[in-house]
């Protein structure tokens, strides 16, 4: 009965468990910080990290192939696919296939999509203000440095 109550809490956020060592405690808060901010994030800004992310590439670019856009976003192959297709009837993205070779698919930002990026970033920044409210500069600029250093160090496991 307790380890079933035990379990809900944990799934819901609301609770740490008690019986992880100080190093578990930290993964356990940047998983459950990512669960958190992930739905509230997009609730904000009314879409999600990825797609901005995908939007920002193609703001910077005229044109780009598919493949070399999932590439520079570091985003696997099919939900890059599923979030263009969605981007594309919201019409914020174009895509077309190469002429001389329709293996490859073109994206581009429509000008709905350039003009709708405005919106996002200034709901983004505000997102972001809100969760770092309270923090000092110096303050995040040591939480910048700790979690550049769990991420150097996950990039460098291999499996």
């Amino acid at each position: 009965m307790y380890q079933l109550l035990s379990d809900q809490l944990l799934e819901e956020g609301d609770a740490l468990p008690n019986h992880c060592s100080e190093e578990g405690k930290i993964i356990y808060q940047l998983n459950d910080i990512y669960k958190l901010m992930s739905p509230k994030f997009e609730r904000c800004t009314g879409i999600s990290q990825s797609r901005l992310e995908l939007l920002h590439k193609l703001f910077d670019v005229d044109e780009i192939s598919q493949t070399q856009l999932q590439k520079e976003v570091c985003i696997d192959g099919a939900a890059v696919t599923r979030h263009l297709k969605q981007l594309e009837a919201q019409g914020m993205v174009s895509r077309r296939k190469n002429p001389a070779d329709n293996r490859f698919t073109f994206v581009r930002l429509t000008k709905e999509g350039r003009e709708k990026i405005d919106s996002f970033k200034r709901e983004k920044e505000q997102f972001i203000s809100r969760v770092l409210d309270g923090f000092s500069e110096a303050e995040m600029k040591n939480l910048s440095d700790s979690l550049s250093r769990i991420q150097d160090n996950v990039n460098k496991i291999n499996y």
